[in-house]
This record gives structure tokens, sequence and C-alpha cells, in this order.
């Protein structure tokens, strides 16, 4: 692990944008960031875990005045060094702790990131902090996976997700405490190398706990950014919860 840039050092960032997953599909971006454009309506967005600006630089692109948190360096150069980067607001620092300065009227945690906090008090604390941040009438909006315990064999904890001659990929889980870490190993020239990223899975019955520990109440939730119905079989889900005006 790199200590000052966590788990997102150079090294991951050099390859980030590199990825062929959803997440970097033109269609997936644009229907996520019309989602928060219209909970924005014209106001401040706060990103958490800023990253690459995968969907702050778009979104800044649609009028919306776009401020970060991030506490990788090394994830946040890469922004930089894209068009319109250096015109965008961040603060390095953990972003379930840190604070920055003025209200919003959207703040955003996708892609499973709220899962990098490793403890449930790491992840309340994410919830006040954002709300804190919030105007009155303002959202919370977190994009994370369902839990893929269905995929367990009774007995087992390893779920496989990517296995070929040269790479192997898989997720283990512990669900006495919650605590999951995605592990990789790639044979590259005949040598092995292995890497093992630490999560905390979290339901949505317990985000909306932490969201009323916060002072948030449940607004909306959906399948997916084209707010298909969430159901028992949604593999992951976007939630919104909403900052009383009162």
């Amino acid at each position: 692990m790199d200590d000052q840039d966590g788990y997102f050092g150079e090294r991951v960032a050099a390859a980030y944008d590199e990825s062929s997953g959803d997440m970097f599909k033109p269609g997936v971006i644009d229907e996520t960031v019309g989602f928060l454009a219209d909970l924005a309506d014209g106001g401040r967005a706060l990103e958490l875990g800023i990253g690459t600006g995968r969907i702050a630089l778009p979104l800044a692109q649609r009028g919306v005045q776009v401020h970060g948190i991030d506490l990788s360096r090394a994830m946040i150069a890469r922004m930089r060094a894209k068009p319109g980067g250096d015109a965008i607001g961040v603060t390095v620092g953990d972003f379930a702790t840190t604070r920055v300065d003025g209200t919003f009227s959207v703040a955003y945690l996708l892609f499973n990131t709220i899962m990098n906090l490793t403890t449930q008090a790491e992840q309340v604390a994410c919830f006040r902090n954002a709300a804190a941040h919030l105007e009155p009438g303002g959202c919370f909006v977190i994009e994370v996976l369902i839990p893929e315990l269905r995929r367990l064999p009774a007995g087992q904890n390893v779920v496989p997700y990517h296995v070929s001659p040269t790479r192997w990929a898989f997720d283990i889980y512990d669900v006495a405490t919650q605590a999951t870490s995605s592990n990789y190993i790639e044979v590259v020239d005949g040598r092995g190398e292995y890497r093992s990223i630490p999560f905390r899975y979290v339901w949505p019955s317990e985000l909306d706990l932490m969201a009323q520990l916060a002072g948030l109440r449940l607004r909306e939730r959906w399948d997916g950014w084209t707010r298909e119905a969430f159901t028992s079989e949604s593999r992951q889900h976007v939630s919104v919860w909403e900052k009383p005006a009162d």
C-alpha cells in the first residue's frame, strides 16, 4: 500500500482510466451526470472521492460547480492533467472527515467507494460529514453494490469473478464482521504478483440508519441511474437521502 495515497497510488492512478468496466462507458457517464445535475438544480456539488474526475469533469461541463475531496494526490494529478481539470477545486484528505468551505446542493459518493471505509464508525462519520456540507433540502447520493453473499456456496467464503491462465480475481467475505477484500493474482513473464484491497460491505437498510443518525431521510432508491425499480434481484443501488428543509 502507498501510505500517502492509500490504495490508490501512482501505479493504480496511471492505469485507472484504462479500465474497460461499465462505469467508463459514455452512456453510463451521461446517465450519472444527468441524474446528479438534476439534483444539483443549479447549485454546487461535492464529490467525495473525486479520483481522476470521471464524473466531476463532465458534470462541470454541464455548468455545475464541483468541488472534490480525495486522499490520493496521484489520482488528483491525473484529473488535473485533463482538459478542465485545473478549474475544479479539490481538497486533499479523508472524505469521511475532511471539511471544506460552503454548502452544497448535492454531495455524492459513487462506484462502491463507501466500502473503502473499512469500519462502521468511518461509514457513519462519512454520512455525518456529507450532511454537514449540505444546505437545507440538499441530497446525499451513494452508488454501491449489494453484497453478493447469495453466490457463496455453503461453508465457503470466496467468490471468484475472473479466472484465466495468467490472472485470477476473487472476493473474500467475512459474514460475521462484514469485512471483505478484493484479491488479484497476475502472472507476467513467469513472475506472479498478488494484491489485496480491503473493504466493508454494507446493506441498504444499514445505510438508511446511518443517514438517520446524520439527520437525513431516504428520498428515493433505484437499481441504477436510469431509475429502474430497486428489487430483491438488484445487484446494486443508487440511493438518495435528503436533508430536511426545516
